[in-house]
């Protein structure tokens, strides 16, 4: 199971570290050497977003490499393919990130089946509440699959709680209101919110939104347990390409 493998890779790291990649962007050649970059850089887990037309949770960096990517050809069966190979060559856990509707047109079961026969350890579903998730629930619980959802700093103490209930594997805190990529500010408030997500449930805590380089995962050592960073692999992909992504991932570790 997910959390099993997170807590044993916990007991010799402070604070693991979680990528993002967007499937089919810059094409799914480039994401898999992004992936192998990553995996090199010392990378504990990773999303693979599945691209969606709108991506309601994302900000406008990764909104336009959904874009490129569906505009590129990107399908539901062509990400399969790809998770397949990933999860096969590579070392560590992955996740699918996207959104209800993708899930609703393949048909729940059978986008969890088809998870498991892959090896895809579980999913993290935005727009999902878990009042609405009742079949996704049960067809990732019988395939032992792990449903992460979130919280948030405005989510409400009994809120947290009704998420703990159904939450596996791990839950995904946001760092601040809002989409993805804008700055977070790393402060007490922050430190103050982890502390109550970490009283809420007993599985680990991953923390992203705004996370960017070494100082932010330094802050939120001893804070979460793992560090999400996304939007900033594309912004340095774009700007220095794929080669600077094992020494960037390399960086972050305190």
């Amino acid at each position: 199971m997910l959390e099993t493998h997170l807590r044993k890779r916990l007991e010799h790291q402070e604070i693991l570290l979680m990528t993002h990649i967007v499937l089919g962007y810059p094409s799914f050649e480039d994401c898999y050497r992004i992936v192998e970059a990553m995996v090199a850089g010392g990378v504990d887990l990773m999303e693979l977003q599945i691209p969606f037309s709108e991506p309601i949770a994302d900000g406008p960096v990764i909104l336009m490499a959904n874009q490129q990517a569906l505009a590129a050809g990107a399908t539901v069966a062509r990400c399969l393919e790809f998770a397949d190979r990933v999860c096969r060559e590579f070392p560590i856990p992955f996740l699918f990130m996207s959104y209800y509707n993708i899930l609703f047109k393949f048909g729940v079961d059978a986008f969890a089946a088809a998870m498991a026969d892959r090896g895809v350890r579980g999913a993290i579903v935005p727009d999902l509440p878990p009042e609405e998730g009742a079949d996704y629930l049960a067809a990732m619980d019988r395939r032992e699959l792990a449903p992460i959802f979130i919280y948030s700093p405005n989510t409400r103490p009994e809120r947290l709680a009704r998420i703990a209930t159904v939450a596996r594997g791990f839950v995904y805190c946001v760092a601040r209101k809002g989409v993805t990529g804008a700055d977070t500010r790393f402060s007490a408030h922050l430190e103050d919110y982890l502390r109550r997500c970490r009283a809420a449930t007993a599985l680990p805590l991953a923390v992203g939104f705004g996370v960017k380089d070494r100082s932010d995962v330094e802050f939120l050592t001893g804070k979460g347990d793992i560090a999400v960073i996304g939007t900033q692999t594309i912004r340095i992909i774009e700007t220095q390409g794929i080669g600077a992504v094992t020494p960037f991932i390399r960086g972050l570790r305190p």
